[in-house]
């Protein structure tokens, strides 16, 4: 199944892709809206054009797991984009995905302009990949 990774954010959204096998996410854009109603508009159409049969937002919670303004946002955006997309949408703790996403583009020295420009969506790439990993190993039991 295709699936469509979405680490929101209030000026900056990172998408990120799957394979239908579900073994490889990749970054997949950045999307630089600060408009809660066009930005859901914007992933919905990522969203068709990927093909995506699944929507995964990120989650933002606070270090001790509670939830503030930017998960009720996010919640919010999920309930807008299920309903603009028709497509289920699930939900995945992001925290430290954007510590992981600056290590991954230590490792591959990108720096400057060309870093701001991917760490969304190289963040997103993380929420995804935690999701996929969830989904094998819950596939087992």
């Amino acid at each position: 199944m295709i699936i469509l990774g979405v680490d929101l954010g209030h000026a900056r959204t990172g998408l990120a892709v799957c394979d239908k096998g579900e073994l490889l996410a990749s970054p997949f854009q950045v999307i630089h809206q600060r408009d809660p109603d066009k930005l859901a508009e914007q992933i919905n159409q990522e969203a068709k054009a990927a093909g995506a049969e699944l929507l995964v937002l990120g989650l933002p919670r606070n270090m001790d797991g509670t939830e503030g303004d930017s998960a009720r946002f996010a919640r919010e955006m999920g309930e807008k984009l299920k309903a603009l997309t028709g497509l289920p949408v699930e939900f995945v703790d992001e925290r430290g995905t954007t510590i992981t996403a600056h290590g991954y583009l230590n490792d591959t020295n990108t720096r400057g302009k060309k870093r701001k420009a991917v760490v969304d969506a190289v963040a997103a790439m993380v929420i995804l990949e935690n999701y996929l990993q969830w989904r094998r190993n819950h596939r087992e039991e």
